[in-house]
Order: C-alpha cells, then sequence, then structure tokens
C-alpha cells in the first residue's frame, strides 16, 4: 500500500514523498511573524523562498502533513485512544529531546524516514540504506537512555503495535 502511495504521490505532485521541508518552511514562516528575516537563509533561496510568500496551503507537502495529522486524529479518535490528559515531566522531556534530535537529523540527511529512507530506497540510492543503518544504531541508544527520562523499555513479547 505504502509503494502504491508513493508512486501517487510521485506522479501527482512530480516530487518523492516528504514530510519534514513543510516544518521547515512552518517555522521559517513563524520566524517571519516574529520579525526575523529568514529569506536570505540557504534554505529559503529558490522554490523554498517563494513558499514564503504564499499560503501553507499552496505547498503540497504541507496539505500531505495535515492530512497525516488529521487522518492521526480520527483514527485514534475513532479507536478511542485519544485521551488527552496530564503529560508527565518525563514523557515531554523525552519526547522534546527526541523531537528535537529527529528534527536536526531529518534537516542533516535532508529527509525523515519517508524522504530520506523510503524513497532514498525505492529510488536504489546508497543514502537510503545508510540512513537505515544509521536509524537502528539510534534506535539501539534511544532504548539505551529512555530509563533516564522514567520510560519502560518494550517487553520482548508486546506486540508490534
Amino acid at each position: 500500500m505504502l509503494a502504491v502511495l508513493n508512486a501517487l504521490t510521485l506522479a501527482v505532485r512530480g516530487n518523492p514523498w516528504g514530510i519534514t521541508s513543510a516544518f521547515a518552511l512552518w517555522g521559517g514562516k513563524a520566524m517571519m511573524a516574529a520579525g526575523i528575516d529568514v529569506s536570505s537563509w540557504g534554505f529559503f533561496q529558490g522554490t523554498n523562498g517563494e513558499a514564503l510568500t504564499q499560503s501553507v496551503l499552496a505547498d503540497s507537502t504541507s496539505v500531505l502533513n495535515f492530512g497525516i495529522i488529521l487522518g492521526a486524529f480520527i483514527s485514534a479518535t475513532a479507536q478511542g485512544t485519544f485521551k488527552p490528559g496530564k503529560i508527565k515531566p518525563g514523557v515531554a522531556g523525552a519526547a522534546v529531546v527526541g523531537g528535537l534530535l529527529m528534527g536536526y537529523g531529518a534537516r542533516l540527511a535532508f529527509g525523515c524516514n519517508i524522504g530520506a529512507y523510503f524513497g532514498g530506497i525505492a529510488s536504489f540510492s546508497l543514502h537510503g540504506w545508510v540512513w537505515m543503518v544509521m536509524a537502528m544504531l539510534g534506535t539501539g541508544l534511544a532504548l539505551f537512555i529512555r530509563p533516564l527520562f522514567g520510560l519502560k523499555n518494550p517487553k520482548s513479547n508486546d506486540s508490534i503495535c
């Protein structure tokens, strides 16, 4: 199913499936709204610079991201697993540290697991395989440091989901 959706995305957009470039755009727009001119930054040259002057709804990656977020919300709500509550400090700390590291890594790799890995391997690029090895090493490190944030590691008999 993912291969079909990836091919459909490529056919419709003319670009492979990506996610993280929209976050850079959203951050750039937020910084512009705060009075910081990011238009001279290397990332915002060319097409990315033009996106700063347009609505995020004109950016196909942003629209795909909104669809993913909405779909996840609908799925969690339909399953009854969407239950917002008090967030524990350890969980919040782990989420912030993990999110920052993942975002930084995604920008360094010119994509996240979708753009760098999934798109990379689908296009027979070496960088996708390198990304996979590094992701496995990062997962091992993350499992090692989870207890520092008060989080438990999965048990070997836990389900995948």
